[in-house]
């Protein structure tokens, strides 16, 4: 029996819609990151069982400013 090989005709359509793939993925790559550091890295930081930040302000704050002449 022949063995019979048929190469498909190369394709030379030069094809504009390319980029869209391209720009698609960056911008799905872009709100991915935002995404996380608007919502999981704070998260994370909450996780660490540190309690957050402690901020001592005095009462009053003493806001004379004598000039020297």
């Amino acid at each position: 029996m022949a063995t019979t090989i048929i190469n498909p005709a190369p394709n030379t359509n030069a094809s504009n819609d390319s980029w869209i793939g391209f720009l698609l993925g960056t911008i799905v790559l872009i709100i991915l990151v935002v995404i996380f550091f608007v919502y999981v890295l704070p998260l994370i930081r909450g996780l660490s069982g540190k309690g957050g930040i402690q901020v001592n302000l005095p009462k009053t704050v003493n806001v004379n400013v004598q000039q020297s002449k």
